[in-house]
Parts: structure tokens; C-alpha cells; sequence
């Protein structure tokens, strides 16, 4: 396997992992009751560092590294899985 295909094949599994994780916890609302501190915006905003420690770390624009549809792809697997920890943490873990 190539390091460009080991790279996406590890994005998309960061991201999936992330995603369930906030999911997760978006029932218990651990960062507070604000609209700004829903799990939902705080995984995006870490998704967003996490970009920009890539691009700064090394030296390239991010889709130089990960190409746009693997992020545009990556984008949509996290909210559907952030929407299945949260399905789950609702459903099955509080009951």
C-alpha cells in the first residue's frame, strides 16, 4: 500500500472514530448547555485544528496531502457516524 492510500485509508479512520466518539457523548452535553458547546461543534472545530496542524506540520496545503474528496467524504462519514454514537448513546447505553 502506498503512503497516499495509507494516509486516506487513516483519515477516514480517524475521522469514523472521532465522530462515534463526540456521538457518544452528545447526550450528556459535557462541554455545557450552549449552542456553542455542542459535541456536534466541538468535534468540528477539532477536525478543523487537526487540519491545520497537518497543513502547518507539513508545509503543504491539506489537499496537496488528502485530496478534496477524501475530505469531502470524510466530512459526511463523521457526521453519519457522529448520528450513530448519538443514536446509540440514547437508545441502548441509557436504557
Amino acid at each position: 500500500m502506498s503512503r497516499s492510500k495509507r494516509l486516506i485509508t487513516g483519515w477516514y479512520v480517524v475521522i469514523a472514530i472521532a465522530g462515534l466518539g463526540f456521538g457518544l457523548l452528545g447526550e450528556r452535553r459535557p462541554f455545557g448547555e450552549d449552542v456553542l458547546a455542542h459535541p456536534l461543534i466541538i468535534y468540528g472545530l477539532a477536525v478543523g485544528g487537526g487540519l491545520l496542524i497537518l497543513r502547518f506540520a507539513s508545509g503543504r496545503p491539506v489537499p496537496e496531502i488528502i485530496p478534496e474528496r477524501a475530505l469531502g467524504r470524510g466530512g459526511a462519514l463523521g457526521l453519519a457516524m457522529f448520528l450513530v454514537g448519538n443514536f446509540v448513546a440514547a437508545h441502548l447505553i441509557g436504557r
